[in-house]
C-alpha cells in the first residue's frame, strides 16, 4: 500500500510506478538516508514529539537494516519508489507501530534533501584527494624536468621557449583551483535541511540545531522553503567538477600531441597504452582519449540539471528527481578519470632531446633578440622590426636565428655584437626569465614549493 493510499481511490497504475520510481539510482544514498532518519529519532525522542523508547526501537531497527543492506541481505522493492520509502517501510515490517511514529514531522522533501546534501560532503573530500594525488604527480615531473626546454605555444605556433616543468606547473596551478572550487561549494552546502518538512517546517517543537550537528553539518538552513527547493550546491558541484574535467581534457590533448610522431616529446607507457586490432605498429593514447570523451559526459550532467532547475517555482518538485542521476554520474566519471589519468603521466617518458630540437627550430627565441637590441638601446617596436627581417632572411636561406653570421646580423643593424649568440641560446632564453611566474629554473623552483605547501596543508585536514 502506497503512503498516500488513504487520499486515492485507485491503484497507481504500474507503468506510473515505473515512470515515478528512482530506486534503481538513489538506492546508493541507503546510509545517508538511514543516518539522517536516526537523528530525526533522536530528536524526535528527546524532544517528547515521540516517546523516549520509540525512538530507541526506532533506531535499532534502522541500525539493523543498515547492517543487512551492506551484507546484501535486503531486496529494495520499486512498489515503494524511493530508498526513502523503502528504508521506511522495511522499518515498519521489522518494528511494527514504532516504525510508523519516524516520518513525524518529516517529508520525503527534506529527507531527499538532506541525503543528498550528505553524499555530496562525503564525496567531495575523496574528489580532492584524487586531485591533490595528481598535483603530487606534477612536482615530481617538474622536479625532474626544470632544465628540459620544449617550446611553448600561443595558436599552436611555437612561440618563446619554456620548460617541461613550467608546463606542468601551469596544469598544476589549474588543478590547484579546482581543489578550492570545490572546497567552496563544501562550505556553502554545509547546511542541514532536515525539518524543513514539505516546505513550512513543522508545527512540531523540532530541534533543528540538534540534527543538523548530529549528521556533521555547521548549523541548520535558514528558510525552510528554500532548504527543499535548493539544488544550487549540486550545480555548484557539477560546474566546478566540469572545469576540473576541462583542465582534464586540454592536458589530454596536449599529451595526445606530444605522443604522437609528429611532436614525440613523451612516450606512454605500455600499460596505459592500446594496440590497433589492424594496425601492429600502433600505440594510441585512449586513456587521454577517454578523459577528453567524458568531459562532454559531465558537461552534459551539468547542463541537464541547470535546464532541470530552470522556471521551476518553490517549492520542490517532482522535476528534481532528475538531480541525482546527474550528481551519482559526474561524481563518478570523475572518480573514474583521476586515478588513471594520474597514473598515466606519472609513468610516461619525457625525450628531452625531441623537445629541445623543437625548441631550436621556429625562431623562439626572436623576442629576446628583440629584447638584445632593446637592452642597447633601440626602442622595442624598431627592434621588432629589425628582427622580422631576420627571420624572413632566415626563411629565405633556410638558417635559424641561431645559425646566421655576425655579418649577416650586423648587415641589418650595428648594434648586433659577437655576444648575440649567448643571448638566444634556449637556456639563456628562459633561465633570464625570472619574473615571478616564469620559466627559469629558480622560479619555477618556487611555483613547485608553492603547490607542494597547498597540498601538504591538506594533507591532515
Amino acid at each position: 500500500m502506497k503512503l498516500w493510499a488513504g487520499r486515492f481511490q485507485k491503484e497507481t497504475d504500474t507503468l506510473v510506478n515505473y515512470f515515478n520510481s528512482s530506486i534503481e539510482f538513489d538506492a546508493r544514498l541507503y546510509r545517508q538516508d538511514i543516518a539522517g532518519s536516526i537523528a530525526h529519532a533522536e530528536m524526535l525522542g528527546k524532544t517528547g514529539i515521540i516517546e523516549p523508547h520509540e525512538a530507541e526501537t526506532i533506531i535499532a531497527g534502522l541500525k539493523a537494516i543498515l547492517t543487512d543492506v551492506e551484507a546484501g541481505e535486503v531486496e529494495f522493492s520499486l512498489d515503494d519508489e524511493d530508498i526513502h520509502m523503502n528504508i521506511e517501510a522495511i522499518l515498519t515490517q521489522r518494528v511494527g507501530e514504532a516504525g510508523k511514529r519516524l516520518h513525524t514531522a518529516r517529508s520525503r522533501n527534506d529527507q531527499v534533501a538532506v541525503d543528498t546534501r550528505l553524499y555530496v560532503k562525503e564525496e567531495i573530500p575523496v574528489l580532492i584527494g584524487q586531485v591533490l594525488d595528481l598535483e603530487k604527480v606534477l612536482v615530481k615531473k617538474a622536479k625532474v624536468n626544470l632544465d628540459t626546454v620544449m617550446p611553448g605555444y600561443t595558436h599552436m605556433q611555437r612561440a618563446q621557449p619554456t620548460t617541461f616543468a613550467h608546463y606542468m606547473m601551469a596544469y598544476a596551478n589549474m588543478f590547484k583551483r579546482d581543489v578550492t572550487r570545490l572546497e567552496d561549494c563544501l562550505e556553502r552546502l554545509d547546511e542541514c535541511p532536515l525539518g524543513a518538512g514539505a516546505l513550512a517546517a513543522s508545527t512540531y517543537p523540532v530541534d533543528r540545531f540538534q540534527t543538523a550537528a548530529a549528521l556533521g553539518f555547521q548549523k541548520p538552513t535558514d528558510n525552510s522553503m528554500d532548504s527543499v527547493s535548493d539544488r544550487d550546491y549540486a550545480i555548484e558541484l557539477l560546474s566546478a567538477l566540469s572545469i576540473l574535467m576541462m583542465h582534464l581534457s586540454r592536458f589530454s590533448e596536449e599529451i595526445i600531441l606530444w605522443c604522437s610522431w609528429e611532436f614525440k616529446y613523451v612516450e606512454l607507457d605500455d600499460a596505459y597504452s592500446t594496440g590497433s586490432s589492424i594496425m601492429p605498429q600502433k600505440k594510441n593514447p585512449d586513456v587521454a582519449e577517454l578523459v577528453r570523451g567524458k568531459t562532454g559526459r559531465v558537461y552534459g550532467n551539468l547542463v541537464t540539471l541547470l535546464t532541470v532547475m530552470k522556471a521551476l517555482p518553490l517549492a520542490y518538485n517532482k522535476d528534481m528527481q532528475e538531480d541525482k542521476e546527474a550528481i551519482f554520474d559526474a561524481v563518478d566519471t570523475v572518480g573514474l578519470c583521476l586515478p588513471v589519468f594520474a597514473a598515466m603521466v606519472d609513468t610516461l617518458t619525457v625525450r628531452p632531446k625531441d623537445m629541445a630540437k623543437a625548441a631550436a627550430g621556429g625562431f623562439i627565441n626572436a623576442t629576446d633578440c628583440a629584447d638584445y637590441l632593446v637592452k642597447k638601446g633601440l626602442p622595442f617596436r624598431e627592434a621588432y622590426m629589425i628582427v622580422g627581417r631576420l627571420v624572413n632572411l632566415c626563411i629565405k636561406t633556410g638558417d635559424t636565428l641561431d645559425t646566421l653570421t655576425l655579418r649577416d646580423f650586423r648587415a641589418i643593424s650595428g648594434l648586433f655584437d659577437a655576444d648575440v649568440y649567448q643571448a638566444l641560446a634556449l637556456k639563456t632564453c628562459v633561465n633570464g626569465r625570472k619574473v615571478y611566474g616564469g620559466p627559469a629554473r629558480e622560479s619555477v623552483e618556487k611555483q613547485i614549493a608553492l603547490i607542494e605547501e597547498f597540498v601538504e596543508a591538506r594533507a591532515n585536514v
